[in-house]
């Protein structure tokens, strides 16, 4: 069935309030982290294909993103790249729809119509997307996952900072007019952005993997076992293990790690103090006459 320029699989399923969950491949998917995610998700999920591109090379360089061979019970074949989307039953209210979004090399404009457009025929309440960046952040302190819902810091869900330091502003990706889009149709766009240490650029990072798997089981409710890994622990020792004989590398993670407490010592006492500033709006007025006596009595004190 063609819907737009996506090309979607029959017969299609009857999805229950979808939320996409996607990935942006190469920009700001350090790591590997929201291909990774995904990947993980749709295995657990027993994901099923939905749909994808009609004609891909209209919106992206086979020269940049290279097509695949394999063999298949003895045959050769070959996966073009494509922006691919699959599908899955959730336990809970809502079913999910993984996209591998790829930036397009041509014809942005129509490209981010097509996706725009096959989103809201599948009726896609909300639209999640994944990944990471590098940061100045110590690998020896838990991973940051920064996150935003239609625009806004995401506050409520755990494992999540709503704020930055400072906004970003340089280039950025065409694709981020998807959410923008989808926000004007009525569709939710939330954004879980991982940080990982500059100085360890891993092809994938596992611990970013799941710490972004441990954010969406706190959204979703996400069974525990999706997010263990024992490989996320043993990249990072084995990064600890040669920082060790490097005093350089040294001295620069221990100066992040004085960065990162103290920040988020000044974020622990901010929160302390809007929950102190809450409890104070929620007391009873005193009567005037006893707020009259206090004050003579603090006057007195001082005086004395």
């Amino acid at each position: 069935m063609r819907i737009g320029k996506f090309e979607l699989a029959e017969p299609q399923p009857e999805l229950r309030s979808p939320h996409v969950i996607a990935s942006l491949t190469p920009w700001v998917d350090a790591g590997s982290v929201g291909s990774l995610t995904i990947e993980r998700l749709e295995r657990y999920m027993d994901a099923q294909d939905a749909g994808k591109l009609a004609v891909p090379g209209t919106y992206f360089d086979f020269t940049r993103y290279r097509p695949v061979m394999y063999y298949e019970d003895g045959q050769r074949k070959m996966k073009i790249p494509n922006a691919d989307i699959r599908w899955a039953k959730g336990s809970g209210d809502h079913d999910f729809i993984f996209f591998h979004m790829l930036e397009p090399h041509s014809f942005a404009e129509e490209y981010l119509d097509a996706i725009v457009e096959v989103l809201q025929y599948l009726n896609v309440k909300r639209f999640c997307r994944i990944g990471a960046m590098y940061d100045a952040v110590p690998h020896t302190r838990p991973l940051l996952v920064m996150g935003t819902l239609n625009g806004e810091p995401l506050n409520s869900v755990e494992g999540v900072e709503g704020n930055r330091r400072r906004p970003y502003q340089g280039p950025s990706s065409i694709m981020n007019i998807v959410g923008d889009r989808l926000i004007a149709s009525g569709i939710e766009s939330m954004m879980l952005m991982g940080r990982l240490p500059h100085y360890v650029e891993l092809e994938a990072d596992f611990a970013g993997r799941s710490k972004m798997l441990q954010v969406l089981s706190s959204l979703y409710g996400f069974p525990a076992e999706y997010a263990a890994s024992r490989r996320d622990t043993q990249q990072y020792e084995r990064v600890t293990s040669e920082m060790q004989r490097n005093p350089q590398i040294k001295s620069l993670v221990e100066r992040l790690e004085s960065d990162y407490d103290a920040r988020r010592g000044g974020r622990r006492r901010q929160q302390e103090q809007r929950e102190e500033e809450a409890s104070e709006e929620t007391l009873t007025p005193l009567p005037p006459s006893i707020e009259q006596f206090l004050g003579e009595l603090g006057n007195s004190s001082n005086e004395n």
